[in-house]
């Protein structure tokens, strides 16, 4: 890895008992415009940080203004760029690997959308930006998928388009690819295999049946995933502390559907810790 401070900050977001990561975006306001479920966005913290996630993806001023008190007990990516609900494909700057660094940081990342008539200037911005963080001792995480308009519909979710998308973060650098999954275990592990870099897998939209979540996320690690950065899923639910309880369970402690479902059972009626 070449520079200390990039090793000593990969090791905190990465739990060193499984080697894999469970991270929760909250970033999602200005990309896909206001959730009721994000406007407490400081309660909404306190029950995520609760549930022991390994870090928390969120945008500067959020961090500034409400991760202060949270400082240690997760790690913090700081989103570096956004895409919006009136340009879906296309992600822009929104801060530097400087200022990551002021602010704590354990990781910087960035989204890059391939497959469409942006991606020569997506793919440049996310080289410039994993150049700038090694130099930093900053990981590199990449939100990318290959959903850009040069991809015909009924191709969108060849998994030989997102093994595209996450060999293209490696080939730039990328130390995490956060993309999607591929629906199933046998072509979520092409795309594994084709690359050396660590890949996570975004909670996508397959509906609000936490169970199906944990089957996805099981399917993930047996496939040779990394492990996870879930949204909507996690701050959507009635009590966030439990699900993310849960999803570690399989992640970090090898449990089964069956009971991990049994263990969110017990936890969902028990109060969030505001």
């Amino acid at each position: 890895m070449g520079v200390l401070g990039k090793e000593i900050r990969m090791n905190r977001l990465i739990n060193q008992e499984s080697g894999k990561l469970l991270a929760v975006a909250v970033d999602q306001a200005m990309a896909r415009g206001i959730f009721d479920e994000l406007m407490p966005i400081d309660r909404k913290l306190s029950e995520i940080v609760d549930g022991g996630p390994d870090a928390i993806t969120m945008h500067k001023g959020i961090a500034d203004t409400c991760f202060r008190k949270h400082a240690g007990k997760a790690g913090l990516i700081l989103k570096a760029s956004t895409f919006s609900p009136w340009q879906p494909n296309y992600d822009t700057w929104v801060t530097e690997v400087e200022e990551a660094v002021r602010l704590g940081a354990d990781a910087v990342s960035m989204g890059c959308i391939v497959g469409g008539d942006d991606q020569p200037e997506q793919l440049r911005n996310l080289g410039i930006i994993s150049g700038q963080a090694s130099k930093s001792g900053l990981p590199t995480i990449a939100h990318i998928y290959p959903r850009g308009n040069q991809i015909p519909e009924d191709e969108k979710n060849d998994w030989k388009h997102v093994a595209y998308a996450v060999r293209a973060g490696a080939e730039l650098g990328i130390d995490i690819v956060k993309t999607k999954y591929t629906g199933d275990p046998d072509s979520f592990h092409k795309v594994v295999s084709s690359t050396p870099g660590k890949v996570v897998v975004a909670g996508g939209d397959i509906g609000n049946n936490v169970e199906d979540y944990f089957q996805m996320v099981y399917d993930v690690i047996e496939a040779g995933g990394a492990g996870i950065t879930f949204g909507r899923i996690v701050w959507n639910n009635q009590n966030p502390t439990a699900i993310v309880k849960a999803f570690k369970n399989i992640i970090h402690h090898n449990g089964t559907v069956n009971e991990t479902i049994e263990l969110y059972n017990e936890l969902i009626n028990q109060p969030a810790n505001l």
